[in-house]
């Protein structure tokens, strides 16, 4: 009876700690995940954000950007101005052909190219940036992108648009991967036309995805209807990365700089010229010196150096990470193909925008809730083109429209959707803005008729294996049409960081004492 007496109290007890070591909300004491209490989830061993495929984690900061050098053509777009980075993650290196062709097979597996061959087509690299009128580089075209030697070459002919594409399509495929590693989804081998994984599809229409299912997260809300199944993975879980997307133009200079190599504490001892140490664009190590640090043209003729002693080894362009890395691990961050970034251009960027995350570019976009008719939210399946015919959303995804003024009246931050030529090009910023545009008339930049600059104009960065050393140095800035490609541009993919701005920070400003309260408020 006693030793009966004694297990009894023991499993109070147990009981009691258990009941005590349950999670609470701070906010109103009750008991955070657990179905009795109404089920509200939320994921307190989330230990930050995971690094995804391919990608090195840049610590963000303060930069001086722009120019660092005398600006011999006088452009006098690169003026020097200070901002904040945030933190965030960019590609080691750029795009390979590769990378790009396992693009274009899933392309060609998924879409039905009978009956949607503008998807394919309008991925494809142009092969024919390759030819000079009085060169000869038939090779390049009927080889470079497909032929395994230049396998981990960069991918050239790829335009601004097919890059931001790429983007999208790979943000898809890492998460889609993660669910299959978490026993979420199974592997569909056989997805086709609008039948197959998009991101934004699953977390916002998670019913559209019956067939991929395998087996859900456990659901703790009494009223969800979903069972044993289990519910679909949130964005509250911390599970799926954010999105694939370009790097700014300010991230991309951040990187590129890597000027954390000269920190000391909170103190930048000096500025680099390059995306290396120094002012020198040779190798100063014993068993390499004399080799070039980057591929580019060093004059005239002179794309590789001389026979026995190629001093870059490359007369167009090289492998990547064949170069050294800068401080921050990323390669070919000078030389190699210049890359697109995100922003639309203008000569004095550095004036207008905003000194944290600064960016030109903005188009805020909405879910179309009634496209075509439908009635309501529901992937698409054919494509959904833009009013110059381009493809901009596929079969599988989710339609998308730009948000109107008036569902912003009463907003401050913005109204409308259309921010690219936000106070320089639109008519406020122009001398038409007493008497206005009639229609038909040019707007500021009168984009064909006396200026290349326009909406449509995205800056590229960083010199390329056709450029001289000046071009190399990050603060350089030059653009182009977004629809337009060439032979020396290329690109590769950022990530946001979302929480924490470091990962390895020892630095300690709370006392034991509150730093333990802290964690007891959201971990109790």
């Amino acid at each position: 009876m006693k030793s009966i007496r004694i297990a009894a109290l023991a499993i109070v007890a147990v009981l009691s700690l258990a009941s005590c070591s349950r999670p609470k909300s701070s906010n109103t004491g009750m008991d955070l995940n657990d179905k009795k209490n109404g089920g509200f989830q939320i994921n307190l061993k989330y230990k930050g954000q995971k690094t995804g495929p391919g990608l090195v984690f840049i610590e963000g900061g303060t930069l001086m950007m722009g120019r660092v050098e005398e600006d011999f053509q006088k452009d006098w777009n690169n003026q020097p101005s200070r901002v904040t980075v945030a933190s965030f993650y960019m590609d080691e290196n750029e795009v390979t052909n590769a990378d790009y062709r396992e693009y274009l097979y899933w392309l060609r597996r998924v879409y039905d190219y009978d009956y949607y061959p503008e998807i394919y087509t309008s991925a494809l690299p142009d092969t024919l940036v390759w030819r000079t009128k009085l060169g000869y580089n038939e090779t390049y075209v009927e080889n470079y992108l497909r032929h395994p030697a230049y396998n981990y070459y960069p991918v050239v002919g790829v335009n601004w648009l097919q890059s931001m594409r790429y983007c999208s399509w790979r943000t898809d495929r890492v998460n889609e991967q993660i669910l299959i590693d978490k026993g979420v989804l199974r592997t569909m081998y056989d997805q086709k036309d609008d039948q197959n994984f998009n991101t934004e599809a699953y977390l916002y229409k998670p019913n559209e995805y019956t067939a991929q299912n395998k087996k859900g997260l456990k659901d703790l809300n009494p009223n969800s209807g979903y069972g044993k199944e289990g519910r679909p993975v949130r964005i509250e879980d911390g599970i799926l990365l954010p999105k694939y997307r370009l790097p700014t133009e300010a991230e991309w200079e951040f990187a590129a700089y890597a000027e954390v190599g000269n920190r000391v504490y909170n103190r930048t001892l000096d500025r680099n010229k390059y995306t290396w140490n120094g002012s020198n664009v040779r190798n100063g190590e014993k068993n390499e010196r004399g080799d070039l640090l980057a591929n580019y043209k060093r004059g005239r003729g002179d794309n590789m150096g001389t026979a026995g002693f190629l001093n870059d080894q490359a007369n167009i362009t090289m492998q990547v990470r064949f170069y050294p890395p800068n401080d921050y691990g990323l390669y070919d961050m000078a030389g190699n193909v210049s890359e697109w970034v995100l922003d639309v251009y203008r000569p004095l960027s550095g004036n207008d925008m905003s000194d944290h995350r600064p960016f030109r570019g903005n188009e805020f976009q909405q879910f179309d809730n009634d496209y075509q008719g439908l009635g309501e939210l529901s992937v698409l399946t054919e494509p959904q083109y833009d009013k110059d015919s381009n493809v901009v959303r596929l079969p599988g995804q989710l339609p998308s429209k730009a948000v109107t003024a008036e569902q912003n009246l009463k907003r401050r931050n913005y109204q409308q959707s259309d921010y690219r030529d936000y106070l320089d090009g639109d008519v406020e910023s122009s001398i038409y803005y007493e008497k206005g545009l009639a229609e038909g008339e040019p707007a500021m930049y009168a984009y064909g008729a006396s200026t290349m600059i326009g909406n449509h104009t995205r800056v590229f960065k960083g010199g390329s294996w056709k450029d001289r050393a000046y071009w190399l140095s990050p603060g350089t800035r030059r653009y182009l049409e977004q629809d337009l490609a060439t032979d020396d541009i290329g690109f590769r993919c950022a990530m946001d960081r979302v929480g924490f701005q470091n990962t390895t920070s020892k630095r300690t400003k709370l006392s034991k004492d509150v730093k333990r309260k802290t964690f007891r408020r959201y971990r109790m």
